[in-house]
């Protein structure tokens, strides 16, 4: 009880306000008084991308499957086409509606937001699961896209749930579901696309999950998301539901809850889009973000195209195995490794020294092609490992870039512009990346940069792009604001 007292007169003296109903006060004195790590909030945080992650790439093992089963491709080289609009469409159905869905947030709440998102998920994911032809697949997917605007206002509610010192961590937790996320869903996608044809025991013939062989880990990942959304019911809120700074504070003498006035209303006139420290962060993010998406497509195409055509023939299963060990090793580096190199090195130099080790990393695909047997599947599943460490490296230091750049009022919809400019150069990467994909096995003659060299050495482009972005004068950087 004293050292509650002692805390209440340390932040009166800080000339903090306590709004007692106001749920951002709430989380704002815990984390005044408590000055250790949120492990429960960190842990529903996780909890949450997870599921909103899983379904974004879980549809690449098999796409190239489904778009075939559909038979909308008239030649072998065509499928890769008709897959970068699939994949393409959950982007820019996203692209469309970030912004708003972040002004939303800085409204009304993240947690209105989040609830809803996981419940879209749970619903269009399901109904891709269930597509009968390819019109069915591109319009789920987009509306699974336009209807799920979490992933912009949890960036800015990880900043806001824990105290200045965590939020590198809270961010990492981001890019670490986030990630395995994006590893484990195809890990699923692989495993268990197509399971009358793989466990035909327990999967009959004439069955459901044998008339629509691509529903199984969709409603595996819907299942998950359905857990997620009872996990967001002790989910704080963490804005701010008062009138301001003029209305009657309740706590200066009686009460216990605090908010902290420092800050609130002295920038709200800023445009966000004069703000070159967050506009030049979320530029590079996006062309990284370009390269991430063109790359995952590429990858699994690559992956189970026959080799006469330059790709590996591995089976959805194959490819979920790789992913799944890529996964194992994302989360290990992200939970041990990350955190100690950050601190010493600092985050940008960190996404610096992994652009420059992914580029080196991409040269070395096309020459892993040429492997068969055991040293193809060790150094394949090294070579996933690594990129995808790379690719979270620098992600993770960009989220942190753009977070600090604004203050808690803006923070929704700042991020909100971050995930629409991220989902519109998204949308062009599994487009982009299959087209560039079947460009390149229709050249696998040519003498220079034949078939998957040309798709590789494109890849390597964009990353040098990024590269040189995040120096100055491009890349402007704001300390920690608001």
């Amino acid at each position: 009880m004293e050292n509650d007292n002692d805390h209440r007169e340390a932040l009166l003296k800080n000339k903090k306000v306590y709004y007692e109903n106001c749920p951002g006060c709430k989380v704002d004195y815990r984390k005044d008084t408590q000055t250790g790590i949120p492990y429960k909030e960190f842990f529903f945080l996780w909890i949450v991308v997870l599921g909103t992650a899983l379904p974004i790439s879980s549809l690449f093992p098999f796409l190239y499957f489904m778009i075939r089963d559909f038979h909308i491709a008239k030649r072998v080289e065509d499928i890769g086409y008709y897959a970068g609009y699939v994949g393409s469409a959950y982007m820019f159905g996203r692209a469309l509606t970030s912004y708003f869905w972040g002004v939303f947030a800085d409204r009304y709440g993240r947690k209105p937001v989040i609830v809803f998102g996981t419940i879209i998920v749970v619903v269009f994911n399901t109904l891709f699961g269930l597509s009968t032809n390819f019109w069915m697949a591109i319009s789920m997917r987009f509306l699974l896209g336009c209807l799920n605007g979490l992933l912009g206002p949890i960036k800015a509610y990880a900043i806001e749930v824990c105290r200045h010192e965590h939020q590198a961590l809270a961010l990492s937790l981001i890019s670490t579901a986030w990630g395995v996320g994006l590893v484990i869903g195809p890990a699923l996608g692989g495993f268990l696309a197509q399971p009358a044809e793989k466990y035909p025991n327990l999967f009959p013939q004439g069955s459901l999950f044998a008339r629509f062989p691509y529903f199984l880990p969709c409603l595996c990942i819907s299942a998950f998301a359905a857990i997620v959304l009872v996990v967001c019911c002790w989910l704080p809120e963490t804005l701010h539901k008062h009138a301001g700074i003029n209305e009657e504070a309740y706590g200066s003498d009686e009460k216990d809850i605090v908010q902290e006035t420092d800050g609130i209303g002295s920038d709200s006139n800023e445009s966000l889009f004069k703000n070159w420290p967050l506009m030049s962060s979320i530029i590079v993010y996006c062309v990284f973000s370009l390269h991430d998406m063109a790359y995952t497509e590429i990858f699994s195409l690559w992956a189970v195209s026959p080799r006469q055509y330059g790709g590996l023939s591995f089976t959805t299963e194959n490819v979920g195995e790789i992913l799944s060990v890529s996964g194992f090793g994302l989360l290990l580096f992200q939970l041990t490794i990350y955190p100690k190199v950050e601190r010493i090195l600092g985050h940008l130099t960190v996404s610096r020294i992994s652009a420059v080790l992914a580029i080196l990393l991409l040269s070395c695909y096309p020459s892993i092609a040429h492997l068969s047997g055991l040293s193809l599947t060790l150094l394949l599943n090294c070579a996933s490992i690594l990129k995808n460490v790379f690719s979270l490296s620098i992600i993770t230091g960009l989220f942190i870039l753009q977070n600090n750049a604004v203050s808690q009022h803006q923070r929704g919809a700042a991020n909100g512009i971050s995930m629409t400019g991220m989902s519109l150069f998204k949308a062009f990467g599994p487009a982009g990346g299959g087209a560039l994909f079947s460009w390149g096995q229709s050249r696998r003659n040519a003498s220079f940069l034949p078939g998957s060299e040309m798709v590789f050495f494109v890849l390597n482009i964009v990353e040098v792009v990024g590269l040189l972005m995040t120096f100055k004068p491009f890349l402007a950087i704001r300390q920690q604001h608001g």
